[in-house]
């Protein structure tokens, strides 16, 4: 069939989009504490599977309506037929259950009394994989990273009636993607995270960034490093930061810039920690602009083989964690999603969870904060990462870039990990190096980590005896392993027989160990799939791992079990990775119990 001069137009224009739409235009922090219009709710939807944009001559986010009965619209919105935002689209339909490719969104909604004073920002919490974004009929970009939250503004666009936002979401996955083609975990695809229309002053502060400087720690007047970044055509000359628990009212000079560092000085102040998670409030202004946080203070280091937090040895009491509900089986987007599985995270006595594998909901790292959960945070650099390519490092950056906007004043997160299991290749040492120096660049007020494989076997290394030799480790702040002995080889009374070394004076994380079981099914302890099975295999890791110079902490994999389309064995795993400690319907195996006695002890 041939296109028609229209249709090849349109077609062009979504092509040129594909390439050339920017991304975000501008990152907008602490969307909780704007003033905003909720989106959230019912969007019709129309499938795309062909990933065409249109269909008839005339692209989706036109919409277009009949003028009258002759009128042809072969392809658009039908009313009632909708889905839920933030949520995966995959469970909320039966017929997508496997779904990938894109789906058009659309929400229309009036803004009464839209005020010529202000700017108005759509905002995204995370959209999986890569969205394009429209308003009333124009592109206004696309962002790519399924985990990150992005904005595009629409000042100029909005109106009082009868707006429309329609987002164009793939969750198709593709070689040059992060995550790449094959990951062991369920591909939610949709809008998966709140979306606002956010409401901002003509210039207003769009980010800002407070740690406690760690040379002060000793200090009885500690010293706030701050660095704030103003949006707008006329910046103020001047800012103020408050701190009212701290009698801190400080005015700061910015010169008219846009970006803004100083330092605040602090007497009497009550350092964040997993004990006494301590949260200030902290309020900034400048101009018309005024945005209050609650941010906690504290420093994170390494000191030989140990990890110090607030200058003091921490052993880390750790989890891993997938960021969704396994009881409604969607992605995780509420704040009851959080309290749900950080309350069993505490009840098995952690003080520390790794959110695997890419950025978890704010919402969490925030109920973090709160609850004083330690936090390592990552982003999806997988298997099958093209390192290689260049366009691929520039998303890496991208995406951390985001996460890090996003999450810098949280006092839970310590930890930013760059990958998980690589094998050191050349391109792929100098990915992540170069990845390494870049998140320093950003964010130097926390550590870098990877969780790493263990060398293969080589002449004059025992069986006995595990190496680490990967040439990133240099890099690294610590070193993080996994290591599935008992249940990816061998079995779990081979555990005790071996050791491990490695060259570095570093800490050591353990970042993955466990198996699967099948939450109900019992045998003896060596039959496979059995709570019995994991149980031991628990109990023989823990004391291989114990054993373990300069381990100042562990992650089990994983919490609570979670969907996986690559674990289909009958019976048993039926599309679910089953080594949580917990099931998906939120019933406690055997080795939770292991884990928590051993965390009980430490």
């Amino acid at each position: 069939m041939k296109l028609t001069k229209v249709g090849k137009v349109v077609t062009l224009l979504l092509c040129i989009c594909s390439f050339w739409c920017p991304a975000q235009s501008t990152f907008i922090s602490n969307s909780e504490n704007r003033t905003y219009t909720n989106l959230n709710g019912k969007w019709e939807y129309i499938l795309d599977p062909y990933e065409t944009g249109g269909m008839g001559g005339r692209a989706i986010f036109e919409n277009y309506k009949t003028k009258d009965k002759t009128d042809r619209v072969e392809y658009g919105f039908t009313k009632g037929r909708t889905l839920y935002v933030p949520g995966g689209w995959n469970t909320q339909k039966p017929e997508l259950l496997y779904y990938e490719a894109s789906i058009w969104y659309r929400k229309t909604f009036d803004k009464p009394n839209v005020s010529p004073n202000k700017r108005y920002f759509v905002y995204v919490g995370a959209a999986n994989q890569t969205a394009t974004v429209t308003f009333n009929g124009k592109v206004l970009g696309k962002h790519e990273g399924g985990y990150t939250p992005f904005s595009f503004e629409v000042t100029d666009l909005i109106r009082d009636k009868e707006n429309f936002l329609i987002i164009g979401v793939s969750n198709k996955r593709d070689s040059d993607d992060i995550p790449a083609k094959v990951h062991d975990w369920y591909n939610h695809g949709g809008i998966t995270r709140d979306v606002k229309l956010i409401e901002v002053p003509q210039t207003f502060i769009n980010n800002y960034f407070l740690s406690l400087n760690k040379s002060t720690l000793l200090s009885k007047t500690k010293r706030i490093d701050a660095k704030i970044e103003l949006t707008g055509n006329s910046l103020p000359e001047k800012a103020q930061i408050s701190i009212p628990e701290l009698n801190i009212k400080q005015e700061i000079n910015t010169n008219s810039k846009s970006s803004i560092d100083f330092t605040v000085d602090v007497k009497n102040l009550e350092l964040w920690s997993p004990e006494t998670p301590k949260l200030y409030t902290v309020t900034i202004e400048a101009g018309e602009d005024i945005i209050t946080d609650k941010i906690g203070f504290r420093t994170i280091e390494t000191k030989g083989k140990e990890i110090l937090l607030n200058g003091k040895p921490i052993f880390l009491k750790g989890i891993c964690l997938h960021d969704e509900n396994p009881l409604t089986k969607n992605r995780a987007n509420t704040i009851e999603d959080a309290q749900l599985v950080l309350g069993w995270a505490q009840e098995l006595g952690c003080n520390f969870i790794r959110l695997a594998h890419y950025p978890h909901q704010e919402k969490l790292v925030r109920l973090a904060d709160k609850l004083g959960i330690l936090l390592w945070e990552e982003l999806p650099l997988y298997w099958g990462i093209q390192w290689e390519n260049p366009e691929v490092l520039k998303k890496a950056k991208a995406q951390y870039a985001e996460l890090i906007n996003r999450d810098y004043n949280r006092a839970s997160t310590i930890i930013w990990s760059i990958a998980n299991e690589t094998a050191p290749i050349p391109s792929r040492n100098e990915f992540l190096s170069e990845l390494a120096e870049f998140v320093r660049s950003k964010d130097q007020t926390r550590l870098i980590s990877a969780a790493i494989k263990k060398d293969q076997e080589l002449d004059g290394h025992p069986d006995s005896v595990y190496t680490y030799n990967d040439p990133l480790i240099e890099t690294l702040d610590i070193l993080s392993i996994n290591e599935y002995l008992g249940w990816y080889g061998g079995l779990p009374d081979e555990s005790r027989k071996k050791s491990f070394t490695s060259g570095f004076e570093k800490p050591i994380i353990i970042s993955e160990f466990g198996g699967g079981a099948l939450q109900g099914f019992h045998g003896d302890k060596l039959t496979r799939w059995s709570e019995e099975f994991q149980e031991y295999q628990y109990k023989e890791s823990i004391a291989m791992f114990d054993k373990i110079d300069g381990m100042v902490g562990m992650t089990p994999w994983i919490l609570v079990d979670f969907m996986s389309p690559l674990r289909q064995l009958p019976g048993i795993q039926d599309g679910w990775n089953r080594k949580g400690l917990i099931s998906e319907k939120g019933i406690k195996k055997k080795a939770f119990f292991v884990l928590k006695e051993y965390y009980d002890k430490k």
